[in-house]
């Protein structure tokens, strides 16, 4: 069995779509998954992958490389803290927002964080998706390493979690403020009207092909004025042809003004 038809056949055992994955980093990740079995050919793999549920998730979570934090690069959260959102709330009451291939939820209770400070008593739709059903179920639970929670300032650690058996367990007041739900960003259709759509340290994983196609899509989820945030490593160099202005290295705001302006045209 070659690589092609490999992938073929799990799409058809899971439904992941693995086409739209740059090939060298994807045959890497899967190769060394093979090797720590002592598997040599695909169709064993994929015979263990049918038959293990186990080895089956393992590969699930390789694949979509779950890796998060809250407030990841929190020079860049601090530019969103401080301009991004106060420049939404300007305009609207009530945002819409899609953190996009959330992992453990890190990310979008990151948000509701902020919000919750900025908007207190305000209700904002949070919506958050992955792949992966398994952490999924993780990022509902609210559960945390320190790693996790190591840019969370001590005064938010009070305010937002509890302590308990080495974990830092997510209050249900900020857990209550994000929905979650699995979604494929190759094959599956985007909802509409965000206000910001959050899809940071994904698309790098990626054929360029793939890559413009997820931010035509992004662009078009966006409600008018609405802001794509992406992560530290990435960029759309096709930015202005999408139809999209730059604010900064990590925001690209859908037209050319908004209530917190725009530094790149």
């Amino acid at each position: 069995m070659d690589f092609a038809e490999f992938k073929r056949k799990i799409h058809t055992l899971c439904g992941v779509n693995l086409d739209g994955y740059k090939e060298k980093q994807l045959k890497r990740r899967i190769d060394s998954l093979m090797q720590s079995l002592a598997v040599n050919g695909y169709d064993r793999y994929l015979q263990i992958l049918g038959e293990d549920r186990q080895q089956l998730n393992r590969f699930l979570d390789r694949i979509t490389i779950n890796v998060s934090e809250f407030f990841r690069n929190p020079d860049i959260f601090k530019l969103l803290e401080d301009q991004i959102l106060p420049g939404l709330l300007r305009e609207k009451a009530r945002l819409k927002i899609w953190s996009a291939a959330c992992s453990n939820g890190a990310e979008p209770y990151s948000l509701a964080i902020l919000l919750d400070e900025q908007s207190k008593g305000q209700h904002h739709r949070i919506e958050a998706t992955d792949l992966d059903l398994k952490i999924l179920a993780a990022a509902r639970q609210g559960r945390y390493d320190a790693n996790s929670v190591k840019n969370v300032s001590a005064d938010r650690l009070a305010r937002f979690f509890t302590f308990d058996n080495n974990s830092y367990y997510l209050k249900e007041e900020i857990r209550k403020k994000v929905s979650f739900s699995q979604h494929d960003l190759i094959t599956q259709p985007y909802g509409n009207d965000y206000d910001l759509i959050l899809c940071r340290n994904v698309t790098i994983y990626f054929t360029s092909e793939i890559q413009d196609r997820m931010y035509r899509k992004f662009w078009q989820s966006l409600a008018a004025g609405g802001v794509l945030f992406i992560g530290a490593t990435e960029s759309i160099l096709n930015y202005r042809e999408i139809g999209f202005s730059k604010f900064s290295s990590w925001f690209y705001q859908k037209g050319t003004s908004g209530s917190f302006g725009s530094r790149n045209q």
